[in-house]
């Protein structure tokens, strides 16, 4: 009950803050235009408190999902006037009337509400990264190689797992922080380190790859190693229902202490040493409730080009660290970036049947998302998803699609190439249209995401 209570509160507040933020982007152009606001509402139903202003109705509704603008002229419904008058007669001398504006200045207003969430979205990216930031707190106060990823310059260099790095570069007995800077000065050189291994120190030599411009630094990722943050195992916190961990019998508050005989500490070497695996299975070694298990065969499985097992890990301690500013930006739009290329990638392969609809998540689904995020610690879960889903909110609005913001801004264009009007009549069938099959979209996925709850996925065969 809690877990659905949290899930439930969570979705409110994120599809309802989303929603407005979409409605306001549409209000404030339209204002800026002279189009008359006939009402701006933050939720639905029955009108529970609010004020009128000039033309508009602000107002708050009993139901808190969202909210509208509601503008003279804005559909079909609103333009027809009967039977025996002609369709747009009685707006056409109206000038605070939707219609009356230029197709272009129809257009601006279509397009301000997903404008509105990609600016949400990066705003809330760049106050995370410009005054929080998040970073994993070293437990382990040694320079101590966990992993060194496969193919990559350190596993060139001849860096093990389980190396203690004593000299790097120019620095002696350097730390963390230290390493990642000296690599960052010096992209496409080759330094040299020192490493103590089994008792005995051994000369290397690194080459740091040179990064393209803008791209941010990140030892792990451009370099290979993986540091030993914490020391203990890699802690499950939740495990997601028929995924590869679920069906190889982990479950949330083990520990994997052990996999295919080593000792990994953080997630992140677990996925490195899946991907270098391509899908071979692995034996994990996991204690629970104090016992160790017998050892478990877990066979994992390809999740946005990445192997993954389906769980949710205990993640090491995180303080902040605020990056610069220009920093914060840079990364603020290669969050933005990546996920709009990520989500405009997986609609490509839906619409090219490479991905199957029902991958899609619905309001259920995103009512874990936002529950699971609501109780993670940290803010990256919280704010990350919420850009996340402005970004979604933003893409899917775009797509051609009658209701939808894209579906006007193409009706426009088509008025704008056969230089004249279409019908009202017409307008009110492809919007009816376009509204039974968005019903049954909803229906859908709505029934998707129900059939993905542990309840029902644990009467799978």
């Amino acid at each position: 009950m809690h877990e659905f209570l949290v899930s439930v509160v969570a979705f409110v507040v994120l599809v309802g803050v989303m929603v407005v933020v979409h409605e306001f982007g549409h209000f404030a152009v339209a204002k800026l235009c002279g189009v008359r606001v006939e009402a701006f509402s933050v939720g639905f139903g029955p009108r529970l408190v609010g004020f009128k202003y000039g033309d508009t109705d602000y107002k708050i509704c009993l139901l808190p999902l969202g909210g509208y603008v509601k503008m003279t002229g804005e559909t079909p419904d609103q333009i027809s006037v009967g039977a025996d008058e002609p369709a747009e007669s009685s707006l056409a001398d109206d000038p605070g009337a939707f219609t009356s504006h230029p197709r272009w200045q129809r257009m601006f207003i279509g397009v301000a509400g997903p404008v509105a969430n990609f600016i949400l979205a990066f705003a809330l990216m760049f106050f995370y990264y410009g005054w929080i930031n998040e970073v994993p707190r070293h437990e382990v106060s040694t320079t101590t190689v966990e992993w060194v990823a496969a193919d990559s310059p350190a596993a060139v260099a001849g860096i093990e797992p389980g190396d203690l790095i004593t000299g790097f570069d120019s620095v002696e007995h350097p730390d963390w922080d230290q390493v990642n800077e000296r690599a960052e000065i010096n992209q496409n050189q080759t330094l040299a380190l020192t490493v103590e291994r089994n008792g005995q120190p051994i000369q290397l030599s690194l080459r740091i790859p040179a990064l393209a411009r803008g791209e941010e630094f990140d030892l792990m990722e451009d370099v290979g190693t993986i540091p030993e943050f914490v020391p203990g195992p890699i802690g499950v916190q939740q495990v997601e229902a028929g995924s590869p961990a679920f069906r190889a019998g982990l479950r949330a508050g083990d520990a994997i202490q052990s996999v295919d005989g080593h000792p990994f500490h953080i997630v992140q070497s677990l996925l490195a040493y899946m991907k270098s695996g391509q899908g071979k299975p692995i034996t994990l070694v996991v204690l629970r409730n104090g016992e160790v298990l017998p050892p478990i065969i877990a066979q994992p499985a390809k999740f946005d080009n990445s192997w993954k097992l389906g769980f949710v890990p205990v993640l090491p301690p995180v303080g902040p660290s605020p990056l610069p500013l220009p920093a914060a930006l840079r990364k603020s739009v290669k969050f933005c970036t990546e996920n709009s290329s990520l989500i405009v990638e997986f609609l490509g392969r839906i619409f090219t049947h490479r991905i199957s609809v029902s991958q899609i998540s619905g309001p259920v689904g995103i009512a874990r998302l936002a529950g699971d995020a609501a109780e993670s610690e940290g803010w990256l879960p919280k704010l990350g998803l919420a850009s996340a889903i402005s970004l979604n909110l933003g893409i899917f609005n775009l797509l051609p699609f009658p209701i939808l913001d894209g579906g006007l801004i193409l009706l426009l264009i088509i008025e704008s190439v056969i230089r004249r009007d279409i019908g009202v009549a017409v307008k009110e069938r492809i919007y009816q249209a376009a509204f039974v099959l968005i019903i049954a979209f909803v229906a859908f996925v709505i029934f998707n995401d129900v059939t993905k709850l542990p309840i029902f996925t644990h009467l799978r065969p």
